[in-house]
């Protein structure tokens, strides 16, 4: 019974530290309380709004931001997003 105990804390915590470090989408009232940090783009042909995100949330975290608000969005059978980078 301890080992599923521990397996469950282990995989939770797992899930925490991989959340922590990714940037994530906020909201321009999220946004309020945070220091911008600069921008960032993309484009490209075709995708889906979930590739859009994983990104956008990359290039972010390249740029050392925790966060990220779209500022732009074009897309259609091509695409071209900016985002407002926070820290």
């Amino acid at each position: 019974m301890k080992i599923k105990a521990t397996l469950a804390t282990l995989s939770l915590l797992s899930l925490l530290s991989f959340g922590a470090s990714a940037a994530q989408l906020v909201t321009s009232q999220q946004a309020a309380d945070l220091q911008p940090a600069g921008t960032i783009s993309i484009s490209g042909i075709g995708g889906a709004p979930t590739d859009y995100r994983a990104a956008l949330s990359q290039k972010a975290d390249d740029q050392g931001a925790s966060a990220y608000k779209v500022i732009e969005a074009r897309t259609g059978d091509s695409y071209h997003l900016t985002a407002e980078l926070y820290k």
